[in-house]
């Protein structure tokens, strides 16, 4: 019995070796540039191997938890290499003058220096900050609105609910391009009898407003079904008590059913906050950016719509500055992080005042 046990424990001991060998050389080849075909296939082996070692590690009192581990293992590996890895390197390409090929050396906070010398990308940042705070009252606002209507007990709710969620099943770059027919073709025919002939979207002002509006239009019924999903989960006997204490539809409203429903608004605000700042595809689809801006920093801009999603893209992609556009993403997720925390904490102490 104990010679099992030791020739069992040996055997984890190689496994645990070669898998963790494995796993290192596969992920030094990766960061090297190599081009061996076998990266790929390595990794994944020695993963494998790896589990295989954990299960047969010689223990009985975390037997369950590596069971545990093992099972969960392929969502933390996933997770881990595209997102934390992807994530570590891009902090540090930030510091670089990577090409999105190779890079010779770091350049320190250059890029970052770089980045907020640029007026468009105050003016993309600024104008993202703007399309944020408008979208999260708005949505919010609408989507809540359009629940309280899906609530009732009118007839036809079923399908008053699919129309108002079937906008977010189009994707955004398809939406986009149809509002735009919509702005340049159909709109402007009604517009032009009042002596508008130009498109909505022509104007900087205007094209931010358009979409912000089709924005609204294709979130707000997303945000309903959250919605309705809350309201219906407030007691009735509840209600039904505030009915009988002479409560009207308002004070019922804003005394129990929104109290009761706080955690509901805290995650419909953190997705509208988040996903308002993330915002990338109607906003090229619909202008791609453009628009004109006389003064801003001492500098005419020709990005007067264009969000700072869309701007990294463009820095990155179109201007091959890989550099200077994973330093812009880097400063974006520490805004984003910081905010969406900010949102939440404040978000859960409205939840206990209430």
């Amino acid at each position: 019995m104990a010679e099992n046990s030791n020739k069992t424990k040996l055997l984890s001991y190689v496994l645990l070796a070669a898998g963790i060998a494995g796993l290192a050389f596969a992920l030094v080849l990766d960061f090297s540039g190599s081009s061996a075909g076998f990266r790929g296939p390595l990794l994944v082996a020695g993963a494998i191997v790896f589990l295989v070692g954990l299960y047969f590690f010689p223990t009985v009192e975390h037997h369950r938890s590596i069971i545990n581990f093992i099972f969960l293992f392929p969502l933390l590996f996933t997770f881990a290499v595209t997102v934390l890895i992807p994530l570590a390197l891009g902090i540090v390409y930030s510091f670089t003058d990577w090409n999105g090929i190779r890079l010779t050396g770091f350049v320190g906070f250059s890029n970052y220096a770089t980045m907020f010398k640029d007026p468009s990308f105050v003016w993309s940042v600024l104008l993202t900050f703007l399309f944020v705070i408008f979208n999260m009252v708005l949505i919010n606002v609408i989507g809540f609105m359009l629940a309280l209507l899906c609530t009732s007990k009118m007839r036809g709710i079923n399908f008053f609910r699919a129309s108002y969620f079937l906008p977010n099943l189009i994707g955004g770059i398809v939406l986009g391009y149809i509002w735009q027919f919509v702005f340049n073709n159909v709109l402007i025919q009604i517009t032009s009898k009042w002596g508008m002939m130009n498109s909505i979207l022509a104007n900087t002002k205007t094209a931010f407003a358009a979409i912000v509006v089709v924005y609204i239009w294709q979130y707000a019924g997303y945000i309903m079904l959250i919605y309705v999903t809350g309201l219906t989960t407030v007691p009735k006997d509840v209600l039904e008590a505030s009915q009988i204490d002479g409560a009207n539809a308002l004070t019922t409203l804003f005394k129990i059913k929104i109290p009761m429903i706080a955690s509901t608004v805290t995650i419909c605000t953190f997705l509208t906050l988040t996903s308002a700042f993330k915002q990338f595809d109607v906003n090229m689809a619909l202008t791609n950016g453009t628009g004109s801006v006389a003064d801003f920093m001492g500098s005419y801009l020709t990005n007067g719509t264009q969000m700072l999603a869309l701007n990294i893209y463009n820095t990155a992609i179109t201007k091959n500055s890989y550099a200077l556009g994973q330093a812009k993403a880097v400063l974006f997720f520490i805004i984003l992080a910081s905010v969406s925390i900010i949102q939440v904490r404040i978000s859960n102490s409205k939840e206990v005042e209430l």
